[in-house]
């Protein structure tokens, strides 16, 4: 042990060390010090580095030193909150952290506390509190907004937050620098600590985490621990056909089953819940040797979930099939591989999941990636590269949210009456809302007092008042006891949980049965009585709703009629997206890539062009009557989306008679019944009016105005600014129930008062979230006098993949027709023809 250690460590650290024949690392001395001289933290390290260790060291040495209190000891609240983005890390690190403290005998308690615990634990916890409590953003605002949250966290020392990148980016990351805003003033003497393993930019998060002021900008100190054993990280080499479009990777499940056969312990990953069930059942079907492959994403039973991860501890698994519900942190030390199906759609991502193998700082994680189809192969590829030159694409946190905001005044008044000049201040220390202007801090305010003026004729919109002395108190008990069952800022699709239940030899449906999860509500209401579906790895027969829950029976087929429900995808990172134009672009890059995929490119660039760095590529060319129009911006899903809904209109305008149009992470389709190769050679249609910026002004406005996303979004916002409460004692609003209520709102809004305060907080998420607006905004500057056009007689390589989705969104326009999809090996055909 070095004389650091020993001057730093206490005599129980010593000897652990010492039994363990381990020594304390360099960077955890050094957040030990740094922090119990009273600085704020911010460690970035590779995985397996020891970055949780480091983060509770200064809180366990500081509590063994304290030792156990004294039976009668007055109150004292808990000393250290440790903050998880997931419930699953947050047990996993209640579990992992036992072990020294339980091997060094130390008096120090340390308890969980998520959704997931019951009730009558949380309420002792409050009466007994823990030393150390884990837990997660949602119950830190639920603990804030109690008259006891002074005295529960008068003594905090410490807050850790786990993962800090991942918790920052969100609305979640919004609420949670609020409540740790108010942590600093119920706790001034308070030391944050953020661990991360991925940073794009470390100064966002060392500003996150200290208190701002107009005066000055500060930021706590930063720890970098560099090296680590360079990953092992591969792509699929397969002999199998891979897809030019699709999202299954059906064709690689035979290659990846042998892999499973070879590892120990593999940990797969997906980016949906649809595709983790469809992945678990292919590999299922093909199970011959019976290997114990598990399944665990967010909808499915709190019980399974734990199940998996105990099996996974206990080393009792040989693969697991996962979403973002295992990417972050869990110490699996005996995962020696992590498989990505379909590409991983950030650099940062990747490097967060293939860190889940051989969790060891000094040992390679071993990785391969699995591409579902052939521009998947270049991404893949892509985020390999950005992995070994250690590049990050983490989002900026950006400015904090409105609707956020509403929800968090709310729960301070729930906790006790405020001054507004208070509050104000200690809403602007917090990073986010650093910028807030006072007049906007006032319509919130004025917003949770009233409803605002179009609604404050409404007395369940006046939730709170001034009393006497100046202060906003909650109007009612009552509005607190419905805050505090509406908080949070995860507002999901609306769900049903499905029970499986057993049909008697009469055919009627019993009652009872295990429950499997939850799944989307609109989902479930496209089905009919006798429809399959796969959920749980199951193929399930519908049965219908009762009681608020959907029953399901088992099905005696393998071929469920609607394969699975719809699941959110990630969007393409920009970082990402910059380096697949940048392959596309150079003949270097591309030799690397497979043969097929390779040959592809090279019959794109014989018979079109490829689509130069930074030049936009569009192709025109006419099919069965209609004629499309085929754009390559590789800005991702959400930002083509936009971009098509423009265009479209402006298309319409200018006489192209659109049908409709299809996007890709990669490409946009256009098609209509004009000629729109002829239009451009004859000057009818200029390229560069088309896609002019100028379509993100009155164009915009004009089809937000007229779309149903706003609304769609409004819903959200309404939801976590209190204005719509889905949970009532005793039950709940159907999703039907809730939607009926904003669209209603928001009609009134937009005739009465449309400046409200709300539908301010719509459009500013409408931008940044569904629509990508600066994104879009980006890439038209970029493309400005970079538009290259090919004419061309029929279908190109490059625009068979996107051509594969026609027909599945649908453009009203003059023509009021809709082209269907073809076989996708008649188009492969034509364009290699």
């Amino acid at each position: 042990m070095n004389q650091a250690a020993d001057m730093l460590l206490p005599a129980p650290f010593i000897r652990w060390f010492a039994e363990k024949g381990w020594q304390p690392r360099a960077h955890q001395l050094e957040l030990l010090q740094k922090a119990r001289a009273g600085e704020s933290l911010l460690l970035i390290a590779p995985t397996g580095a020891g970055k949780t260790l480091a983060g509770f060291l200064p809180s366990l040495t500081e509590l063994a030193e304290r030792g156990r209190l004294p039976p009668g000891a007055p109150f004292t609240g808990v000393h250290t909150l440790y903050i998880s983005p997931l419930k699953a890390l947050a047990v996993d690190i209640e579990r992992n952290l036992m072990k020294p403290v339980s091997e060094m005998a130390l008096p120090i308690t340390i308890e969980n506390r998520t959704g997931d615990t019951p009730q009558g634990k949380r309420q002792r916890q409050k009466l007994n509190p823990p030393d150390i409590l884990l837990t997660t953003p949602e119950q830190l605002a639920l603990l804030l907004s109690h008259s006891d949250a002074e005295r529960f966290f008068g003594d905090l020392r410490y807050v850790v937050f786990d993962e800090l990148h991942s918790l920052v980016t969100s609305k979640r990351g919004h609420l949670l620098s609020l409540g740790l805003a108010r942590l600093r003033r119920l706790a001034p003497d308070l030391r944050a600590i953020g661990l991360s393993a991925t940073v794009a930019e470390p100064m966002e998060l060392q500003r996150w985490l200290v208190g701002q002021s107009p005066q000055e900008e500060r930021h706590a100190g930063l720890i970098t621990v560099t090296g680590g054993a360079r990953p092992d990280i591969t792509i699929l080499k397969t002999e199998e056909r891979v897809p030019w479009s699709g999202h299954s990777a059906r064709y690689a499940m035979p290659e990846l089953y042998q892999v499973l056969k070879e590892f120990r312990t593999t940990l797969i990953f997906v980016n949906t819940r649809s595709q983790a069930e469809l992945l678990f059942q292919e590999l299922w079907t093909i199970n011959d040797d019976n290997l114990p492959i598990a399944l665990h994403h967010g909808s499915l039973d709190v019980g399974q979930r734990r199940k998996v991860e105990a099996a996974m501890a206990d080393n009792r698994l040989r693969a697991v099939v996962a979403t973002s519900t295992l990417d972050l942190g869990i110490d699996w030390g005996d995962v020696d591989l992590v498989v990505h199906v379909g590409a991983p759609k950030g650099a940062s991502r990747l490097a967060q999941r293939i860190g889940r193998a051989n969790h060891r700082m000094d040992e390679p994680s071993r990785a391969i990636l699995v591409p579902a189809n052939r521009f998947e192969v270049m991404e893949c590829q892509a985020a390999l590269d950005a992995n070994y030159v250690g590049a990050q694409d983490t989002p900026p946190i950006g400015d904090g949210s409105l609707d956020v905001l509403a929800q968090h005044v709310l729960g301070m008044a729930c906790a006790a009456p405020f001054l507004a000049d208070d509050l104000y201040e200690e809403v602007t220390s917090a990073s986010p809302y650093a910028l807030l202007p006072r007049d906007t801090f006032d319509r919130i305010v004025d917003f949770v007092a009233t409803g605002g003026y179009a609604l404050r004729t409404y007395e369940r919109y006046a939730r709170i008042r001034l009393n006497k002395e100046g202060r906003w108190r909650v109007s009612n008990p009552q509005v607190a006891q419905q805050y505090r069952l509406n908080l949070g800022t995860i507002v999901e699709m609306p769900m049903l949980n499905i029970r499986l239940v057993k049909r008697n030899h009469l055919g009627s449906i019993g009652r009872g049965g295990m429950s499997l999860g939850k799944v989307e509500e609109y989902f479930l209401e496209q089905l009919s009585q006798g429809d399959t579906f796969l959920f749980s790895g199951k193929v399930l027969r519908f049965e219908g709703i009762r009681d608020n829950e959907c029953l399901a029976s088992n099905a005696f087929s393998q071929d469920p009629k609607i394969p699975a429900y719809a699941g959110g995808r990630f969007p393409l990172s920009t970082y990402l997206a910059e380096q697949v134009r940048a392959m596309l672009d150079d003949p270097a890059r591309r030799a690397g890539l497979p043969d097929q995929v390779r040959d592809w490119l090279e019959i794109q660039r014989e018979k079109s062009i490829l689509p130069k760095r930074g030049e936009l590529l569009i192709e025109t060319f006419p099919r069965a009557n209609r004629f499309f129009l085929v754009a390559y911006p590789f800005e991702g899903r959400l930002a083509h989306q936009t971009l098509g809904m423009l265009l479209t209109r402006r298309l319409e305008r200018m006489g192209a008679k659109p049908l409709g149009f299809v996007a890709t992470d990669y490409s946009l389709a256009i098609w209509g019944l004009e000629d729109m190769g002829t239009m451009v050679a004859s000057g009818r249609l200029r390229l560069a009016d088309l896609f002019d910026e100028d379509m993100l002004g009155d164009d915009l406005e004009t089809w937000l105005d007229e779309s149903w996303m706003l609304k769609r979004t409004f819903r959200t916002c309404a939801v976590i600014a209190g204005l719509i409460e889905k949970r009532h004692p005793g039950k709940e609003k159907s999703g039907r129930q809730v939607t009926v209520s904003a669209d209603l709102i928001y009609d009134v809004l937009r005739s009465h008062e449309p400046d409200h305060i709300l539908l301010e907080a719509t459009r500013q998420d409408a931008a940044t979230g569904l629509l990508d607006i600066a994104r879009l905004g980006d890439m038209l500057k970029r493309i400005k006098g970079h538009i290259t056009h090919k004419r061309l007689d029929h279908i190109s390589p490059l625009a068979v993949p996107v051509m594969l989705e026609i027909g599945r969104e649908p453009v009203a326009g003059e023509a009021q027709e809709h082209v269907l999809a073809e076989a996708a090996d008649d188009l492969i055909a034509e364009a290699m023809a």
